[in-house]
């Protein structure tokens, strides 16, 4: 687990660095580029290029909203927590989830659905999906986390999906989009997936709220014992902020 965690942190390390860009490539790894505060930050690609590939990475128009998306690769003991705060505040949530976490964790997927969160797909094995370029191969990946939360929940799973690592092509979005899947990037992330180095409540909210914007696809990951700590007061800054909290289904629903 933790050799994965290096690769993921590696990984977004680079993407978070990477200059935007206007055009598809062939491989990517999804990152931004931050303007002035409170403005929306910049992709690799455009969101009305992701748009015609059925894929989102912010929210259209001023509105001040925020969409709170969770990544979940395994777990270490804090998603129950998590899953308490947003009930007692009301805030709808989105979980990307590997089918391995499913696999082990049924009954916080089954929570996750009761409650009214989307539980999305993160693959069943966290591979680097730009790579695939075999569309069965690919429809594999999802189609057994599916089999997993069908089993879990007796409901289909929710038909968005979050490239593992952020790593994608254009030839993946299309692939995911013929398949009924709603691609999720995010517009705002900071560095707290190593579990062995995690931030302190000060450096997480120096990240977290200067940067938001309207119209916010948050990326926060379930392992962070930061994040379960911090999360019932950075949900009551955005408000104070005049942030409300949205379900994805309204993102899609409107653009």
């Amino acid at each position: 687990m933790k050799y994965l965690t290096k690769i993921i942190v590696v990984s977004l390390l680079i993407s978070l660095s990477m200059p935007p860009s206007s055009v598809f490539a062939g491989s990517e790894n999804w990152g931004l580029g931050y303007p002035d505060p409170g403005e929306k930050p910049t992709g690799n690609t455009s969101a009305e290029a992701l748009l015609e590939n059925n894929a989102y990475y912010v929210g259209e128009g001023d509105e001040k909203v925020i969409y709170l998306t969770f990544d979940c690769g395994y777990e270490n003991g804090h998603t129950a927590k998590i899953l308490d705060v947003l009930k007692e505040t009301k805030v709808p949530a989105a979980f990307f989830v590997v089918g391995t976490y499913i696999r082990d964790n049924p009954e916080l997927i089954d929570r996750m659905a009761k409650e009214g969160h989307i539980v999305g797909n993160h693959t069943m094995n966290h591979p680097d999906m730009s790579v695939i370029s075999d569309k069965a191969a690919f429809e594999q990946e999802l189609a057994l986390t599916e089999d997993y939360y069908l089993t879990a929940t007796g409901e289909e799973i929710p038909r968005y999906y979050r490239p593992p690592q952020g790593k994608y092509s254009e030839e993946n979005l299309k692939m995911a989009s013929e398949l009924g899947y709603t691609t999720v990037f995010w517009s705002l992330a900071y560095v707290d997936w190593n579990v062995d180095d995690q931030p302190t409540k000060e450096a997480a909210f120096s990240k977290l709220l200067p940067r938001v914007h309207p119209g916010t696809v948050l990326l926060l990951h379930n392992t962070s014992e930061t994040n379960a700590e911090i999360l019932e007061e950075l949900i009551c800054k955005y408000k104070e902020q005049g942030y409300a909290f949205k379900s994805l289904d309204d993102l899609t629903a409107k653009q």
